[in-house]
């Protein structure tokens, strides 16, 4: 058994006695009352399920494991010039709860480097789709495509005992990740640069690997790779591609079936592919503008056009959050360190002075500062990654570190099928017709 496994196995079993006494004593204690606004409202800030890996706070944004995205940055092992933090360290953080050394980070790249190997099968799949496929509609194919390789859905088949389920998502989820760059990266060759492909580069660590496997050159960008992977992975359980994966694995789905299904919700628009809506709006701003250098009334009066228009400005607002999103700071100290000067990025940095104070006049939003949406895109574009219809995809390689890490978590503590409740608005009506009304607030 693998050192990572070890850790795993023996954190997992201390936590599931705990949680097993926690539920003894206190299983029936009320955690949360709901409203009907909730009911109706997407369950909104309904606390329903366990995600170990993260949690997300209004006010302070995203944690990992108790860490800030600061914090992550100062103590997470570093690249190879030292400047970025790799990601292989935060998977490690989040599945056993520990920072960990460079030689335990070293030791995850070489194993994630021995298990990225594709079937050749999954590339002949996606040469028979039409290049003009969706970039996430060919990774979702390709990830379904992997499955045919999973150890969980064949150690299940075969009698594997529930104590053992844990030790089966594991390996799953180790090849699954080690695989996704390699299956992004020939996504992306395929789709724009006429098949080209790009073998992979043994002795550089998961991020860099990614990075050089897409072909754009330069230290600097595998910088912003390894730190876009980092500031991507995880955004607790309630999001709906991170919930839609613990959903489908709890059916006891494999790993592979879980995490296709998590980025087919992750490729709706009011999700992940909101990052490609964003950089999309700023050109078009900047076609309808003239300039890539407008004013301050010039980006007003795009913002008022388009709120008038019955459309969002993309990127900002949050279903959480009630701040400017911790992500999208990191980026934009990694712009201000390394392309400061960029034109986009100005723009995107005038767009976050702007349109909060416009969509706080207006009502519009509850949260109207950016979220990590914002700016990613005009990261990429600086480096050549024009292709917006892709950066989902990135953002799907990254989210992959996150759930996984959970769902290895919710198979060793053996969290059953998820089954919520649901009611008819019939129901609704005779539950407040005998229910004595409740006073207003105004």
């Amino acid at each position: 058994m693998d050192i990572l496994k070890q850790k795993f196995q023996k954190k997992a079993a201390e936590l599931k006695a705990e949680v097993k006494e926690i539920l003894r004593e206190h299983g029936e204690t009320v955690v949360e009352n709901i409203t009907l606004s909730q009911v109706y409202g997407g369950a909104r800030n309904i606390q329903m399920m366990v995600w170990e890996t993260s949690e997300l706070d209004p006010m302070e944004g995203i944690r990992f494991r108790g860490y800030s995205i600061p914090e992550l940055k100062k103590r997470l092992p570093k690249g190879p010039d030292g400047k970025e933090p790799l990601p292989e360290g935060l998977f490690w953080l989040m599945l056993v709860g520990e920072i960990p050394t460079e030689k335990e980070v070293h030791w995850l790249t070489e194993q994630w480097i021995q298990r990225c190997n594709i079937p050749e099968h999954v590339f002949k799949l996606l040469d028979l789709l039409p290049v003009t496929t969706h970039p996430m509609t060919q990774f979702i194919m390709g990830i379904t495509a992997l499955q045919s390789g999973s150890v969980f859905a064949h150690r299940y088949e075969d009698g594997m005992s529930k104590e053992e389920y844990w030790d089966a998502a594991y390996e799953d989820a180790m090849n699954l990740i080690a695989r996704l760059p390699r299956l992004a990266a020939y996504i992306y060759r395929r789709s724009y640069h006429n098949g080209q492909h790009i073998a992979p580069n043994i002795h550089l660590d998961w991020g860099g690997n990614f990075a050089h496997m897409l072909g754009i050159p330069g230290s600097d960008f595998m910088n912003l790779i390894r730190l876009y992977l980092t500031i991507h992975a995880d955004h607790e359980g309630g999001n709906a591609s991170a919930h839609t994966v613990h959903l489908i694995g709890s059916t006891l789905s494999d790993p592979y079936l879980s995490f296709a299904g998590g980025m087919a919700a992750l490729a709706g628009p009011l999700h992940g592919l909101a990052n490609q809506e964003v950089i999309r709006w700023i050109f078009n701003m900047i076609d309808a503008i003239g300039t890539d250098r407008p004013t301050d009334d010039d980006i007003k009066e795009y913002v008022h056009t388009t709120i008038a228009a019955g459309k969002i400005v993309p990127g900002y607002g949050h279903a959480v959050l009630r701040k400017p999103d911790p992500r999208f700071i990191a980026q934009m100290e990694f712009a201000k360190q390394y392309i400061k000067d960029d034109p986009i990025v100005n723009v995107v940095w005038k767009i976050y002075e702007l349109v909060p104070p416009i969509l706080e006049t207006m009502g519009k939003v509850k949260n109207p500062w950016p979220n990590v949406d914002a700016h990613s895109g005009a990261l990429l574009v600086h480096y050549g990654m024009k292709e917006y219809d892709f950066y989902t995809v990135l953002f799907g390689v990254s989210r992959a570190l996150g759930v996984m890490a959970s769902t290895c978590w919710s198979r060793a503590l053996g969290f059953p099928l998820e089954r919520p409740k649901s009611m008819t608005t019939d129901w609704v009506k005779n539950f407040l017709a005998k229910t004595p009304k409740v006073a207003s607030n105004s």
